[in-house]
């Protein structure tokens, strides 16, 4: 193969000029690569933003499922005396007698000042309030079961009566509703903790 070398001032052994611009089979194969890149970084970006959520909503869920067990198991553990009960909506405590069931809505408290948990049916909110007035504190909010406390024995079977050695068993069922890209999930917290001082 003869290669052609261009004279100055010639047109003579030149290479023939292409035409200006690109064809038309040119531009929609490179419009066409070009779409398919576009659209393969924006899917990936909404994957990305998606796994970003789920990710955050199960680290908040499990972050708080940690902080609230633990406080709730810490003010139990060193109580002096601990009653499973219910909350009516004006927030007065009953607790149960013996010969019911003790399962309730409400935990009651008693370290050195009354300390109450309980979930208000009216908003399916999970509350901590204290002896003071105002001081009502939402642990949770979605919580859609009622029966959160139970007084059991060390196999899990609910009492009947007010045992001094008893487990208290907390069962929150709560959801976080659907948002953007995202369906609802469910969860539940289960824990059992128990007095350390029996007296």
């Amino acid at each position: 193969m003869r290669i052609k070398v261009p004279i100055s001032g010639s047109d003579h052994g030149r290479w023939p000029r292409p035409d200006e611009g690109f064809t038309l089979p040119e531009v929609l194969i490179a419009m066409t690569v070009f779409l398919l890149v576009i659209i393969g970084v924006v899917a990936a970006n909404l994957f990305g933003l998606k796994m970003f959520q789920v990710t955050q909503t199960k680290l908040n869920v499990t972050t708080w499922s940690r902080e609230t067990s633990d406080k709730i198991t810490a003010e139990v553990h060193a109580c002096n005396s601990v009653w499973v009960g219910n909350v009516a909506t004006n927030g007065v405590f009953a607790t149960l007698l013996d010969g019911e069931k003790q399962q309730g809505t409400g935990l009651l408290i008693y370290p050195t000042t009354n300390t109450t948990n309980f979930v208000n049916p009216a908003d399916q909110t999970f509350r901590r309030t204290t002896g003071q007035p105002g001081t009502a504190e939402i642990l949770a909010d979605s919580v859609t079961n009622t029966q959160v406390f139970a007084a059991e024995d060390f196999s899990g079977n609910v009492l009947t009566n007010n045992d001094n050695n008893r487990v208290i068993h907390l069962t929150l069922e709560f959801y976080q509703p659907a948002r953007f890209l995202l369906g609802a999930d469910y969860y539940k917290m289960e824990t059992s903790m128990t007095r350390r001082a029996l007296q």
